[in-house]
């Protein structure tokens, strides 16, 4: 069953908000600041769901390690977050584009407008899955503030019967991701400062919970040098200089150096800094950095 039997009215992002109740006739300033009061609360909700996260981050690493993807699905703003975050991983940490994927209800079209009668077709959410031809080695992450989206929901039941892993985001308990997940994520953000507007709260919490979950997966995945970006892939003009910068501050040579060992590189940052430590010529480099899974404190021997 794909459809939900939470009712809407009875999630805690679709109560009246007390604190913000005279919003319109505040002075713009108080009224700012009002939001600004309801936005501190987000963070506090993410830090109590750090265990189940912590879970969330074994999930994707495990998935990735065996050949396998973290597939975001979601419907409007949770579709489009979802979105956001798979786009960044490429350019910062070196993945090929099909290893972190977006879906959102209605396709690409939903991500510049609206397309909000696209999130009630559960049937939809399945056959997602089958086009973007999940495997039981995936990971299927659904994002929805309500927890009850049925896009989102017929996604979940769907991978869950090929096999794959799957994961719920969600700002409301009970919600209807509670048997369908193996790790829910729930920040409680409470009622949103516009009474239903998941966009405010409940998408900031999203926001930094995807955050927590990709970033985390990377470094466990050494796609970082402590917190350095080693795996930056350079596709533009600053990401090169910034590349640059990077082999200067690992292997203190100086920019003319960084920028040739850059370029025996083939543009690969993490490689360029391990020839610059080691004095390897980059064939050898390469074969050492994969031999320590693209660990780059391992490949040094730190």
């Amino acid at each position: 069953m794909t459809q939900s039997t939470l009712p809407l009215e009875r999630l805690q992002t679709e109560q009246i908000n007390a604190h913000t109740a005279d919003l319109d006739i505040l002075p713009l300033e108080g009224a700012l600041s009002r939001l600004n009061d309801e936005d501190r609360g987000v963070p506090v909700a993410v830090r109590a769901e750090i265990p189940a996260i912590a879970r969330a981050v074994e999930c994707v690493v495990a998935a990735f390690c065996a050949g396998g993807r973290l597939i975001y699905v979601g419907a409007g703003t949770s579709g489009r977050l979802g979105c956001l975050d798979a786009s960044e991983i490429p350019p910062t940490s070196g993945m090929a584009p099909d290893r972190v994927v977006g879906l959102i209800a209605g396709g690409d079209t939903a991500l510049r407008r609206s397309i909000e009668g696209a999130e009630d077709d559960p049937a939809a959410g399945a056959a997602a899955m089958h086009e973007a031809r999940v495997e039981a080695r995936d990971v299927v992450c659904g994002i929805a503030a309500s927890g009850r989206t049925p896009y989102v929901l017929g996604a979940l039941d769907e991978a869950r019967g090929i096999g794959a892993r799957t994961l719920g985001i969600t700002t409301n308990q009970p919600s209807e991701f509670e048997g369908r997940v193996d790790v829910l994520i729930a920040p409680l953000v409470g009622p949103e400062p516009v009474s239903g507007s998941t966009r405010m709260k409940s998408g900031t919490a999203q926001k930094l919970v995807l955050n927590m979950l990709t970033t985390m997966a990377m470094v466990r995945l050494g796609k970082t040098y402590g917190n350095l970006m080693v795996d930056v892939r350079a596709t533009n003009e600053k990401l090169v200089r910034r590349a640059h910068r990077l082999i200067c501050l690992v292997t203190g040579v100086e920019a003319g150096e960084a920028a040739r060992l850059f370029h025996a590189a083939g543009g690969e940052t993490k490689l360029a800094i391990l020839m610059g430590l080691t004095g390897l010529d980059s064939d050898t480099a390469r074969t050492r950095l994969e031999s320590a899974n693209g660990v780059l404190r391992n490949a040094i021997g730190e």
